[in-house]
This record gives structure tokens, sequence and C-alpha cells, in this order.
């Protein structure tokens, strides 16, 4: 190893044991996991308690409404990787030509035009069902109990509710009866209560008391939330017109049928060989390639060049990245993909050809045989027409992040990571039904997610607006398998920048030597010259986001380099979280992000 971390002192320490260990960005999220591990509950069922949990305690960063994407391997089966799809589909009306039709030159990021079918939900009761042992209600006992008698909100769910409170009041007045019941935005530590969503998540459970199987207890609350109450009650919402992002009023598209006809579902991991270990992503209607991607290129170079604490090491991972997310945005999508050729160890070696000891200022997909490149819109700044005099008329459309010159982060994503005594691991990032994605359905207690803003409008992209089809979703989480035995599982909010930051955990773990927590505690940055994948989709050519305890000299370095720098603060760039395994000796570890101080790991 060329690179090691430096100095001893992390935030907090990595947490070992041997019995179970939680980790996400929230502690009660975290609590509730390690509660159900105490319990006799495996991996699978802790992980579905915490989600649950993540939709009550961070309702700005996901929501019954929205998706997720998992990727666990268990202890029956420890060499096949598995990803747990709960990425729904465009609905039958979600036409790039309707959407037109609209007067929409892109899909907005707020209101329920933009929404994809939520199969968040039934993702959860499915890995349940199918990988857990406890009984839904008691899952669902943890998040139903922070909805029914409260917990205490977050100050950044305030601040949240205070940048769209205009359009809540204006706009969405159930969102303002819910969010804003004293017209106000709630304060830091103030109990608050979701009941209606308390009210769901108890006939959830109470669907499958006429008996049969548990299996067959939790695929009748699936039903109930398919083709049940949820399912007409959202609809019907949904189709009355209502503000979006784009400052112009229209109605939703998603149908009582398009629930009828989704469903969460389970894939082969994709997968790529990195120094010895095993890197296992989703498939190309994510981002997870575009990881493989970047470690397939700086496979081929030396370790002194793979440090992220280094201006070497720092500028040859943004280029490595841009480069790889790149091709995300011209052949990635849902349908064929040409993966084989853009992990091959040919085209990479082509790939890191072109990073030259400048910063690239330039789009610069690879040419791939038979394909035709995809050339998205490279706006540099975008306001729709209806808001060119009053951008507050139509809220924040921001979905997951976006990092401002002072690093406040507007919008994000959930995680969480478990791995039992047995051997099971399960990573999950769940996202989307933010609670100013669209307006709350005054039943459900929660609103529809706006995925779709990752579609184009534009015809010939892999990633166009097309019935059915999955938008290609940011959510990545990461698991990492050595001599075919999982050893880490590890994800991050972030939007584009998720991947990013999770690439730099595993040069400095795997490369670097670092303990979890060190290198969920070094120094982040990531780049910004990408098309975003969130509304209004707009890039920075050369730009690069960089927290200051990287250090005065190397940032400076960078610039002249011609990275377009913003610095963050020194505290600012992503939101990791981690759990490991030592096959051999049964050790486990955790780790979380201590920014925002609000994520934690726990564990014995």
């Amino acid at each position: 190893m060329s690179f090691t971390a430096p100095g001893t002192f992390t935030t907090r320490p990595t947490l070992q044991g041997t019995f179970g260990m939680s980790a996400s960005t929230h502690w009660l999220a975290t609590a509730a996991a390690q509660s159900v591990l105490e319990r006799g509950g495996n991996a699978f069922d802790a992980a579905a308690a915490a989600g649950f949990v993540l939709h009550v305690v961070e309702p700005h960063l996901n929501g019954p409404g929205g998706d997720l994407t998992g990727v666990f391997a268990t202890a029956e089966n420890p060499s096949e990787p598995v990803v747990l799809m709960g990425q729904g589909s465009a609905p039958a009306g979600a036409t790039r030509e309707h959407f037109v039709a609209e007067g929409l030159e892109l899909v907005p990021g707020s209101g329920a035009l933009a929404a994809a079918v939520p199969a968040a939900v039934d993702a959860w009761l499915l890995l349940l069902r199918d990988h857990g042992t406890w009984e839904l209600a008691d899952v669902l006992a943890y998040a139903a109990g922070y909805a029914r008698d409260g917990h205490t909100v977050l100050a950044q769910v305030g601040r949240t509710i205070g940048q769209v409170a205009r359009l809540f009041q204006d706009h969405w007045p159930t969102s303002a009866e819910l969010w804003m019941p004293e017209g106000r935005p709630p304060a830091e530590g103030e109990l608050v209560t979701n009941p209606a969503y308390a009210a769901v998540l108890q006939r959830l459970a109470g669907a499958g008391d006429s008996g049969g199987t548990r299996e067959e207890r939790i695929d009748a609350a699936r039903r109930e939330w398919s083709t049940g109450f949820v399912a007409q009650a959202a609809a019907e919402f949904a189709a009355k017109p209502h503000r979006h992002s784009s400052g112009t009023d229209h109605a939703g598209v998603i149908t009582a049928s398009d629930f009828a006809a989704s469903e969460a579902g389970y894939e082969p991991a994709l997968t790529f060989e990195f120094r010895g270990y095993t890197i296992a992503k989703t498939g190309p209607w994510g981002q997870g390639p575009a990881l493989l991607q970047t470690l397939a290129i700086l496979d081929g170079f030396a370790d002194e060049y793979l440090d992220p604490s280094t201006e070497l090491g720092i500028h040859t991972i943004l280029e490595a990245q841009k480069l790889a997310i790149a091709d995300r945005e011209a052949y990635y999508g849902d349908g064929h993909v040409p993966l084989d050729y853009l992990l091959s160890e040919e085209y990479a070696a082509s790939r890191r050809e072109q990073i030259t000891p400048l910063a690239s200022l330039e789009f610069r997909p690879g040419q791939v045989p038979g394909h035709t490149a995809f050339q998205p819109p490279l706006r540099t700044g975008y306001v729709p027409p209806a808001l060119a005099h009053d951008a507050a008329a139509g809220g924040d459309g921001t979905g997951e992040p976006t990092v401002s010159p002072t690093g406040e982060t507007r919008g994000d994503t959930c995680h969480v990571d478990v791995v039992d005594r047995w051997g099971n691991m399960v990573s999950v990032t769940p996202s989307g039904g933010w609670l100013q994605s669209s307006p709350t359905i005054p039943e459900l207690g929660f609103c529809l997610g706006t995925r779709l803003q990752m579609t184009w409008l534009e015809d010939g992209a892999p990633s166009t607006l097309q019935p059915g089809k999955r938008p290609r979703t940011t959510l990545t989480p990461t698991l990492v398998l050595k001599d075919g035995q999982p050893v880490a599982a590890l994800g991050s909010p972030g939007g584009d920048q998720q991947d990013q930051w999770q690439l730099l955990y595993l040069l400095r773990t795997i490369v670097g030597g670092y303990t979890p927590q060190q290198a969920i505690d070094a120094p982040a940055f990531h780049t910004t010259s990408l098309p975003g994948s969130f509304w209004p989709r707009t890039w920075t050519p050369g730009g690069a986001v960089v927290e200051d305890r990287l250090g005065t000299e190397v940032i400076e370095a960078l610039a002249d380099r011609g990275h377009v720098i913003t610095r963050a603060g020194d505290w600012a760039l992503g939101r990791l979280s981690a759990v490991v395994r030592d096959p051999q000796t049964g050790v486990l570890m955790a780790a979380a992000n201590p920014r925002g101080a609000q994520g934690y790991a726990a564990g014995r």
C-alpha cells in the first residue's frame, strides 16, 4: 500500500463486535434495526424496520411514495449478491408527447406529473417476506409508534419546510396542514406526529389478519398497497391539477391500474473485480455501473494515483469519474446497455489514455461499436419561462442534493446497512417521496415521488421517458465481497454524488488500508462536471466541490490544473455509513457519518 490514513483521530470509533451491527442516516432508524437484532431478528427484519422508521423521521429525505434499491447476500448463499429492485416504472400515461403537449421542456422536479409508480414499500415487504423471519406487524411497530405518538423533529426538516412554506400555503394546502399545523415550520426538537401514516401502517399490518402463512400475510399487505386503499387514494388525489416546479399547474397521470401493474423484484448484481475484491452494484437502470467503470479506469494506475488526499490522486479520480459518468448519460437506461464492452479492459485502457495532467471541461462519452452516444442538453443555467419573474412560485424543485457555494445541501436521501451474526448482509438506499415532492395525500399522510425527473424529454436517449420503463435512478448501494464472502455493505445519500463518495471509501479501505470510520471521516470531494440527474439538470464544466480539510495547498494545485473549485466547508460532503464482516474471525464492524450530526452506527 502506498498511502495510509493520516493520523489516528476519528470523530468516533469504528464499532466492533460479533453479534450484529447496524448503521444508518438517522439514530432512530439505527436503534430500531439494532433492537430487532437484539430480539432475535435477522439483518433483513432489522433493515425493513429501519426503512419504515426512516419514512417517519426523515420525511424530507424519503417517503412511502418513493423508491429504493438494495444489494444483499444471504448466509445460505453468500457468494451471489442480489439486487433488491424497488424502483417503480413510468405510468402508462407518462409519455414524452403528453409532457411536451403540457408545454414542458423537462420533467418537473416537483409535482405528481413526475411520479414513477411508488415501489419502496413493496420492496421492503418483498425482502421481509422472502428473507426475514418476523411478522409484519412487529416490523412496522417501530415506525407506527413514532408516527402515532411522535418523535422529535430534525432541524433540517424545519429548514426544508421553510424553503417551500410559500408553495405549501399558496398551492399545496394539504401539505401545509400536515407540516405547518400552526402556520409555521416545526422547530428543532418539537414533537411531531403523522397520524394518517400511522393508520396506513396499521391497515397494512392488519391486511393479513384472516390467517394463512407468514408469507401469505405479507402478500396480503402487498395487495392492500397496490390494489387497495393506498392506490385508490393516491391516484384520485394526483389527478387534481396542482403547482409543479415549472411554475405551472398540471394533473398527474398515475392511475390505480399503474399501482396494480407494478411490483418490486430481484435481479443479479452487476460485479467488477478490483484489487482482489468483488464490487456489486445495480444494473444500468441505476448509476451503479458508473462506479464500476471508474474502478476499471483507475485499476490501471499505480497506487499513488489513487490517494484521495493528494493533488495527484484527486485529479486522477475526478477525471476518471467524468469519463464514466459521461458514459452513464450516453448509454445507461432501462434497456440493452453494452456493459460487457463498457467494463472491458480494452475500453478502460482507452479511456485511461484520455486523462491528462489538466482538468477536462468537456463532456466526453466514449465510442461504443454499434451504438450512438446520446448527447444531453448541457445547460449551465435554466429557469422555466413561467418562473422568469418569480422563481419561488414553483417552490424548490430540487430533488437530491444540490451543493451550494456555502456547502448547504438541499434535499437528499437515506441509507441503512445491517449485518447479523449469521452472516446476512444488506445495504439499502431509500429515497423519493420527499415531503417537498408533491402535495400531501391527506388520507395517507405522504406524497408521491418525482423520480421521472431522471428521464429526458428529448427523443432517442437511453433514458428518454417511456411508459413502463424505469427511470435511471441515482440510488446505488454497494456490497463488497472477498473470496466469495460478503465483507462490507455501504452507501450514501447524495444523488449524482453517491457513487463518487463511495468510491473514496473503497479506495481508502481497499488500497489505503483505512479503517471504516477513518474512511468515512476523511475529507471528501466530487465533480459537478456532468449533466445533473435532477431538475433543472444543469452542469458546471470542470466543476469540483471539495471539503476545505483537503488543505489550501492541495486545493490551489487542483485549481492550477484547471478544476473549477467550489469550497464546501470542512464537514459538508457525504453521508456514508458502512458495516463490515471478517469471514475468517466473525468480527463485525460498523461506522457512520458525523456530518450533520445525524447518522449513527450501533452494535455489539
